[in-house]
């Protein structure tokens, strides 16, 4: 009996960096993504939600930003893909909180779809918020560069025993503001401390598992380099998105090429069309198909 399943030998490849760091204001976050994005790549864009406040290392670091005060998950889409038209081999998400809880965030959205469609039921706002953030999160992990994104901890006040015997208050960061799950997303996960130490909490690279940092600095990032470039070499996606674009493209090469973007996961690609409009690698191919397929049947 065939099946249309099949199995085949599994092999690593090359691959980009997927980095997420949390921790609570003034652990280092901003500074350590830096410090990380400038061992994996040449040209580095921040994404900046903090009012700027990645600039204040424009000293120390050479990267380009874009500032943005709206956060809805479809501004951070269109400014991954405006990122990968430019080539830029890292982007830092600058923090990605904000596209959870900050002005036309997911649960700003939510909030709006309730009030909206569904007579403040939040289910149904969720229900309709949901495919926002999905593309955005898709997007995240299928830049055609490396990611590194940092996410705020909410604080709270612990009392400890110091080594007199004491009790003293000491601040500490809990769990990401951003949905529950959210470093399934990431093949390095680090949290930081008001000490700037960071410890690894989830990594696919053994070699890091585990791994307690202080003060990480360009080191830390060649390690995560030296494990990306570990593998076999594949078709980089800035030359899917060329064969994408490419006008003399017929119906049959995007069905092909639909086929290997779906084996890769890449639909969720960022990208700028023809026209400069934001868009994914996977929607553009269909459109275009669509496109294509309309024109053989009308010339038929």
């Amino acid at each position: 009996m065939s099946s249309r399943f099949q199995f085949t030998r599994a092999s690593k490849a090359q691959a980009k960096a997927r980095v997420a760091l949390d921790g609570p204001s003034g652990s280092g976050k901003t500074y350590t993504a830096l410090m990380i994005a400038s061992a994996l790549g040449k040209s580095v864009a921040v994404i900046d939600t903090e009012r700027g406040s990645a600039s204040k290392y424009a000293d120390e670091f050479i990267f380009d930003t874009l500032e943005l005060e709206h956060f809805a998950p479809a501004e951070l889409v269109e400014a991954l893909a405006v990122a990968a038209a430019a080539g830029y081999e890292t982007v830092v998400v600058d923090s990605l909180s904000h596209f959870w809880s900050g002005t036309g965030g997911m649960l700003e959205q939510v909030d709006q779809a309730s009030k909206k469609s569904y007579g403040n039921n939040s289910f149904g706002g969720w229900k309709e918020a949901r495919p926002m953030e999905r593309a955005m999160i898709d997007a995240l992990v299928a830049y055609p560069g490396h990611v590194i994104v940092t996410m705020r901890t909410k604080t709270e006040y612990v009392v400890e025993t110091d080594d007199r015997g004491r009790k003293a208050p000491r601040k500490v960061g809990l769990k990401p503001e951003q949905r529950e799950g959210i470093e399934y997303e990431f093949d390095i996960v680090g949290s930081l401390d008001y000490e700037n130490t960071l410890v690894v909490t989830k990594s696919r690279a053994r070699a890091l598992s585990g791994a307690v940092e202080r003060r990480p600095g360009v080191e830390f990032g060649q390690q995560i380099r030296e494990w990306l470039e570990d593998g076999a070499e594949v078709e980089p996606v800035e030359s899917l998105v060329t064969k994408a674009l490419d006008p003399e493209a017929t119906f049959a090469d995007l069905g092909a090429l639909m086929q290997t973007v779906r084996a890769r996961h890449l639909q969720g690609a960022p990208m700028l069309d023809g026209e400069g409009r934001a868009t994914t690698l996977g929607a553009h191919i269909l459109e275009r198909g669509k496109a294509l397929q309309a024109a053989e049947q009308a010339a038929a």
